[in-house]
């Protein structure tokens, strides 16, 4: 992921690609499976919504889809952080999870700008 593209539909893909062969090419014990199975749903839950919100029936909606990538972004890096902890893994491994858990955190990071900026500020209260 070290090349990651400016198209946010192309980089959440490459997110959840990237996630799955990671997973794919693991030895997990049964401790982690419910944390690999949960990685897999957000990670692609991420990109989904993502495609979801280009579609959106109203500004409203749009907003929306992107605070449930913004939440899935994070609920991944959750995940990743568990895997990286609970797991004995070759520093191989372990670099290209801390890139992943770093893409997690970047994606936060520009969904939460992206919703900010098309959020209108509120009315101070009289």
């Amino acid at each position: 992921m070290n090349d990651k593209p400016y198209d946010l539909e192309e980089r959440t893909y490459a997110f959840a690609f990237e996630t799955r062969l990671f997973l794919r090419d693991g030895k997990w014990d049964s401790v982690s499976w419910s944390d690999l199975r949960q990685v897999l749903r957000s990670s692609g839950s991420v990109a989904a919504n993502y495609v979801e919100s280009m579609e959106a029936f109203s500004p409203d909606d749009y907003l929306y889809r992107l605070k449930v990538c913004k939440k899935e972004a994070r609920e991944s890096s959750l995940w990743l952080r568990l895997i990286c902890d609970c797991n004995e893994l070759s520093k191989t491994r372990r670099n290209s999870l801390q890139e992943l858990i770093s893409e997690a955190g970047e994606l936060v990071k520009i969904f939460a700008s992206i919703i900010r900026k098309k959020t209108p500020p509120t009315e101070p209260l009289p």
